[in-house]
């Protein structure tokens, strides 16, 4: 790596250039634009970011699960390098390029399923999103959508109705779109008659509502993530997601995997589905795709996504030729890398690190995650109760030591950790280090 891998705070964080900036970036840029850390970064790779004052933070985000091959990774530079010299667009609608047809070439072999799909790319995960929605009403002639408690599937109209949380996604941003059911998700750690009864009762009270509620024939498509993101890295107890899944199939609703933030190698397999061999109907991939470029793909079963008529899919940027070769970087750095195992490497490191802090510190209700998709919740201390504050405090004292953490939850008292999947070893240790003497000291 051509960028040193190493934390170095030489500045408190943010420094004055950082602050400088950030005063220009308040003077310009709205506050619904919120900022994590308002550290301004000039150069970033393997797992550090280095900003305006000469500080390099250890990156526990991956810019939320973007850079998972590493920012600027070399593959990815130079695809893009050389396709940006050729051309930057022509819009695939007018004229198509082979870049394109290869990424969906690539997720119809990678994606889970031996059955015969088709792909169509688009620009951000919301996007897939709301292009998946609109193929599964199109080829069912069903208005209704269900979604889960906890979940997260974008900002825009639909997809923020799609959302549960609603602040910040949903305040005052109403009314929302119509023919959204919300039902139960198997949370184990937050299951009121325990973790040993999770999976059957969500799954059956979820059914329940649906088939009272909605009626199973009204519905088009039941809208997952196979681990809810922003809602606090929930991993639905096992069995309720191919309960779901097998539900759908026995009543004709299209069963769509929203992997936009735990696709690509992320979880330890290449889709976090794959866990427990469920293979979707559609699945929507964003963030980790194309190393940080724009860039979300649908796929899908071939006879549900041919149902479109022509011209009824698509978008300008869909599918920009630098995104595409962008793509085609990570999946060959994925494969050649295999990041894959990586993940499973760094889940394997974290995990039992973390699982002995929550013995050690009863602010830790729960460790949880699998691969590099890692989180814990904590709560006021001998009890269930969510505690954000000290999510904040434990927040603000990594950020001054240097290591770049983000937050979650329904509740706001997650700490979710998605280092890049190329991090040394050595700046994971340390940044667990850091971690652990942010909570002891708390």
């Amino acid at each position: 790596m051509s960028i040193p891998q190493e934390r170095r705070v030489v500045t408190a964080i943010p420094g004055p250039k950082s602050r400088e900036l950030l005063a220009r970036k308040q003077a310009a840029v709205p506050p619904g634009i919120g900022t994590a850390l308002p550290v301004f970064v000039t150069r970033a790779g393997g797992g550090v970011l280095q900003d305006a004052d000469g500080n390099s933070l250890i990156d526990f985000g991956s810019g939320i699960a973007v850079t998972s091959v590493g920012n600027a990774a070399p593959k990815v530079v130079e695809r893009v390098r050389r396709q940006v010299a050729d051309f930057t667009h022509t819009c695939f609608m007018v004229t198509p390029y082979e870049s394109y047809v290869r990424v969906c070439e690539k997720l119809n072999e990678l994606t889970p399923g031996d059955h015969d799909k088709r792909t169509v790319l688009v620009s951000t995960g919301a996007e897939a999103v709301e292009n998946a929605v609109k193929i599964a009403r199109h080829a069912t002639g069903r208005p209704a959508v269900v979604v889960f408690d906890h979940g997260y599937h974008g900002r825009t109209l639909l997809t923020m109705t799609l959302t549960a949380k609603n602040m910040p996604y949903k305040e005052k941003f109403g009314p929302f779109a119509p023919e959204v059911y919300r039902v139960p998700l198997a949370y184990p750690f937050r299951w009121p008659s325990g973790p040993e009864n999770c999976a059957e009762e969500a799954a059956e009270q979820a059914i329940d509502m649906i088939t009272k509620q909605v009626g199973a024939d009204n519905v088009a498509a039941v809208v997952i993530e196979p681990i809810a993101g922003e809602g606090g890295f929930v991993v639905p107890a096992r069995g309720f997601l191919p309960r779901v899944a097998e539900f759908c199939r026995t009543n004709g609703i299209v069963f769509v995997a929203d992997e936009v933030q735990t696709g690509f190698a992320r979880t330890g397999t290449m889709f976090a589905c794959e866990d427990e061999g469920i293979v979707p109907d559609i699945i929507t991939t964003a963030k980790g795709i194309a190393g940080g470029l724009p860039l979300a793909g649908v796929t899908g079963r071939a006879e549900i996504m041919d149902k479109v008529h022509a011209g009824g899919l698509g978008g300008t940027y869909g599918g920009n030729p630098l995104a595409c070769e962008a793509a085609l970087g990570v999946m060959e750095t994925i494969e050649e890398e295999d990041l894959v195992a990586r993940a499973r490497h760094i889940g394997d490191t974290m995990l039992p690190r973390l699982r002995a802090l929550q013995e050690r510190f009863d602010v830790i209700g729960d460790v949880r995650g699998r691969g590099a998709m890692i989180a814990i919740e904590l709560v006021e201390p001998g009890t269930k109760v969510p505690n954000p504050a000290a999510v904040q405090e434990i927040v603000r004292r990594c950020h001054a030591e240097g290591l770049l953490v983000l937050t979650a939850g329904t509740y706001g008292n997650v700490l979710r950790f998605l280092p890049p999947l190329v991090i040394p070893d050595h700046l994971l240790d340390e940044g667990l280090g850091i971690l652990e003497k942010a909570i002891a000291e708390l």
